[in-house]
């Protein structure tokens, strides 16, 4: 495989599916949702992946009252922050993270606080800095405002960030952002980021005498 490299200011990295595997919880307690409303577990799988909780409800159930969708939310997203069984490192999240060090990078995450904290810890990984979390932004992925406000924190244009994701809602947010997108893992490819590899053993970011940042992928 050919590698890719691009060019960029800052790093603006996913959490769930690009740092962690967190499918094994994500789809644990997504189907019992489904369940619990009646709806198919397999199409409720396609929808959920990089989204707000409550804004893939408002999907699923467009009928339902928002302040519904935000109360059974907080209920997921505590049953989810208390559930680690599975949680682990997408292969090479801790080395790639390492390499970060010192350079300007920021999680990103639909997440809450106390979640993205749980599952950066259970799989062994370092929090960066900088985090953009649910209580962060007024409108989940695939709105840009995420990543917009990562760009902003970090002090680089849009234009010269890329970002890291592995769902289809975050890589339509990162181009909406104006940013180019690494596409992470299997669920990736299908959604045109810039670039795509199964995993970050596959990636590597060194910094240039002019504080770029030469990012190899593949």
């Amino acid at each position: 495989m050919t590698a890719t490299v691009l060019t960029a200011r800052a790093l603006l990295l996913d959490m769930d599916g690009t740092l962690v595997n967190s499918d094994a919880v994500v789809e644990r307690i997504w189907r019992r949702w489904s369940e619990r409303h009646g709806l198919d577990g397999d199409e409720v799988m396609k929808v959920v992946h990089g989204r707000q909780g409550h804004a893939s409800m408002a999907m699923l159930l467009p009928d339902r009252p928002v302040q519904q969708n935000l109360a059974d939310n907080a209920r997921m997203l505590a049953e989810e922050t208390a559930d680690m069984d599975g949680v682990v490192e997408v292969p090479g999240a801790a080395a790639f993270l390492a390499s970060l060090d010192g350079l300007p990078h920021a999680l990103v995450t639909s997440a809450d606080v106390a979640l993205s904290t749980a599952r950066m810890a259970a799989a062994g990984l370092p929090l960066p800095a900088v985090r953009i979390t649910a209580e962060s932004v007024g409108a989940s992925k695939p709105d840009p405002e995420g990543f917009l406000k990562g760009a902003a924190e970090l002090g680089v244009a849009p234009e010269d960030c890329v970002v890291f994701e592995d769902s289809g809602a975050g890589i339509a947010a990162g181009r909406a952002a104006g940013m180019r997108v690494v596409g992470v893992g299997p669920r990736a490819g299908v959604h045109g980021p810039d670039a795509v590899v199964a995993d970050l053993t596959r990636v590597r970011v060194e910094a240039a005498a002019d504080g770029s940042l030469r990012v190899r992928v593949g």
